[in-house]
């Protein structure tokens, strides 16, 4: 059923709405639009908006006063000249630039962002690899690590063989390489970090791309964390894009102390293509799904998900289980809003 935007209603003014330089911050991350300022708005004035609307819908003016400049989700009516909306989002400006953060969008690659994908498509000498994004990425097979080490020429046999290193379904985790003019992205898998993932479950959550909560451009996107009540060492992996990996933490079974960097990328390449999980106990995988508990937990209760929120949310949720005789590891409704409230208060 297709949705209808309704023309808003105007509302007769005695004064014309303006932005308040004093109460909106200048930082784009958190600035607001607030009109009733100093700096005249004619649109806006024209409309009778106030400063409790902020959030503005697909085709609304915003102003057509010229000294303005459109930023992100924002363009310029032919007709009118005006700054208008393209998107349904909060407006934030910085300076003079105006734009409209969405309230939900896709997420938009940048050069190196480490993501998570799912592959959904092989094609010659290629594989089509599902980010979040607008478009599907690609992954060349000349930017992975093939069997015999990173320096070795791509041969006929390898394009042959192309599904032994990636097949539809496969999750992996690569490197934002370059970005194309249409908008699609390049991936690259040319690190121990990176290639195909095991041994853990796939969430996926809100990303960068809009949205209050969800995860952030951090410092570290992976990182091992020891799991409470036996459960071993457990890694993380925060996708950019919203898309997050938890698994069991595997020791790598090639010193790396004396070896060579492309020795170390030959030792390693036998296994880095297997699609056979390793055996993991029960212990491991009820703290697993404890802390995929904890991500939607801070999802849901609109705050960022990063190392330092994971990592404390997981000491919060354990020491809340321990409150249950059967150790509940549950974290919607109420648990969950206890678990936020928690973290707020010990950031204040």
């Amino acid at each position: 059923m297709p949705i209808t935007i309704l023309k808003p209603r105007s509302i007769p003014q005695t004064h014309d709405h303006t932005f308040h330089a004093s109460d909106s911050d200048s930082d784009s991350d958190s600035g607001g639009v607030d009109l009733d300022g100093d700096v005249s708005m004619s649109r806006a004035s024209k409309r009778g908006r106030s400063g409790d609307h902020e959030i503005v819908t697909p085709g609304e003016v915003i102003t057509d006063d010229p000294q303005w400049m459109r930023g992100h989700g924002t363009y310029v009516s032919s007709a009118e000249g005006a700054i208008v909306s393209s998107v349904a989002g909060t407006v934030t400006r910085t300076n003079k630039l105006l734009s409209v953060r969405p309230l939900r969008a896709r997420y938009t690659p940048e050069i190196g962002d480490l993501v998570v994908g799912r592959i959904v498509e092989v094609q010659p000498k290629r594989w089509r690899v599902d980010v979040g994004a607008s478009q599907l990425a690609t992954l060349q097979i000349s930017a992975i690590n093939l069997p015999g080490g990173i320096l070795r020429k791509r041969t006929d046999t390898d394009e042959l063989q192309i599904r032994f290193f990636f097949a539809e379904g496969d999750l992996l985790v690569a490197e934002v390489q370059t970005l194309h003019a249409e908008g699609g992205a390049s991936l690259h898998t040319r690190s121990l970090r990176y290639g195909k993932l095991r041994n853990g479950v796939f969430c996926a959550v809100s990303g960068i791309g809009g949205g209050g909560g969800g995860v952030v451009r951090a410092k570290r996107q992976s990182w091992t964390m020891e799991a409470a009540n036996g459960g071993g060492a457990v890694e993380v992996m925060l996708g950019v894009n919203g898309y997050i990996w938890i698994s069991k933490h595997v020791d790598g079974e090639v010193p790396t102390e004396g070896v060579g960097l492309n020795r170390m990328e030959e030792s390693v390449s036998a296994n880095v293509y297997s699609s056979q999980n390793d055996r993991i106990e029960a212990e491991t995988m009820r703290e697993i799904a404890r802390i995929r508990s904890v991500i939607f937990a801070l999802v849901d209760n609109g705050l960022r998900v990063d190392e330092e929120t994971v990592t404390e949310g997981y000491r919060v949720a354990v020491e809340m289980g321990h409150e249950t005789p059967d150790d509940d590891i549950y974290l919607g409704g109420e648990r969950g809003q206890r678990l936020a409230a928690v973290l707020i208060a010990r950031d204040d």
